[in-house]
């Protein structure tokens, strides 16, 4: 019998850990060219459409960075969580939240059409998905219940609200029956800008990640954050509550989520449908640690998994891979970075029962 421990190493290499996002990028790429292989298609020409041909076209540019923008803005609220030491699984909930929140006008007031429409409604989004988001808080701050499973679970409870709302009262009464909400008017539509299709959203969100950086950089909120996520002790300590960090926290993760969701649906999407997403919200999770916790960071990785979508769009109808192959090679690419981080700041040791600790082998 033998058991495996991993064991905190006193140093790590800091080479290493900047490294590791790029390393587990080159793993990944490695692993998608096995899978393509056993599927009966050309590994290099499956790798080339997936990582580098969405690059090389200016649609499908444009394409990955309308792809890239959500994920950024929602992993920037996720960083702020994980670094807080709170584990928040739900911005997939949170997004869809801030969506039909973000939606109340132009559904419901459709008369509503000025030049408060469009800011109107990314604030009620980014209410929304604070408010959905604080449920977790809540529950943790006040029963101690675990935020993994609490906001995991509020995410199927949102995609089924927005199910029975656009199938139900809020689906367009001139729809021909259809499962989706009326169009939303002009003042209700995120506007492009550089005279291309890029929504004004992406500028917006790289905006939210630059002021996100210099608030953990350099104030006291941001001090807090890491203390309280790598030391509560210490944290305690200096006067730091971690239950208004976590409510911070969640409340933030949120409404960044939520902004999100809104203009999903008031840009590409114009309207309510049944799925807004096609999985934003646990996408962000990766995009987070690949990122470092870093909104700059996650700016770059944003833009890397964005091209999961989009190249796996382009196997798919260009060698007839399956559609799920865009999952599994993000799924992949999670794995990698948390083995590699693990690796770094672990060592393994193996233990048989036989042997005493001074004869335990270590890697």
């Amino acid at each position: 019998m033998m058991r495996i421990e991993l064991v905190k190493r006193k140093e790590h290499s800091q080479i290493m850990v900047l490294l590791s996002p790029a390393i587990a990028l080159a793993l990944t790429a490695l692993a998608a060219g096995i899978i393509f292989a056993l599927s009966g298609h050309n590994p290099f020409e499956g790798l080339y459409k997936f990582f580098i041909e969405p690059l090389t076209q200016q649609w499908s540019l444009e394409a990955t960075i309308d792809k890239a923008t959500p994920l950024i803005l929602i992993a920037c609220g996720l960083a702020v969580c994980y670094l807080s030491n709170n584990w928040n699984i739900g911005a997939e909930g949170q997004l869809i939240v801030g969506a039909l929140f973000g939606s109340v006008l132009p559904i419901l007031f459709p008369e509503f059409e000025n030049g408060a429409t469009l800011p109107a409604m990314l604030l009620l989004g980014a209410l929304g998905g604070a408010l959905w988001a604080l449920i977790p808080a809540l529950l943790k701050t006040r029963f101690n219940t675990n935020e993994i499973l609490t906001s995991l679970m509020l995410v199927y409870v949102a995609s089924l609200m927005l199910d029975y709302l656009v199938r139900g009262p809020w689906r367009d009464p001139g729809g021909y029956n259809f499962p989706e909400s009326r169009l939303f008017s002009d003042a209700a539509t995120l506007p492009s800008v550089f005279g291309g299709t890029m929504s004004l959203s992406t500028p917006l969100t790289i905006i939210v990640a630059i002021v996100l950086t210099v608030v953990l950089a350099k104030t006291l909120k941001g001090f807090e954050i890491r203390v309280m996520g790598e030391s509560p002790r210490a944290g305690s300590f200096a006067g730091f509550s971690s239950k208004r960090l976590t409510l911070f926290a969640f409340a933030l993760a949120g409404a960044l989520a939520g902004l999100a969701g809104t203009m999903e649906v008031s840009g590409e999407l114009n309207q309510l449908l049944p799925v807004i997403s096609p999985g934003y919200g646990f996408t962000a999770i990766i995009v987070a640690f690949l990122g470092r916790l870093n909104p700059i960071g996650i700016i770059v990785a944003g833009f890397v998994l964005a091209l999961s979508y989009i190249g796996g769009e382009a196997v798919q109808s260009a060698m007839g891979v399956s559609n799920k192959i865009a999952s599994v090679i993000q799924g992949l690419l999670l794995f990698f970075v948390l083995a590699c981080d693990t690796l770094i700041l672990y060592r393994v040791r193996v233990i048989s029962h036989r042997a005493s600790a001074g004869e335990a082998s270590h890697v």
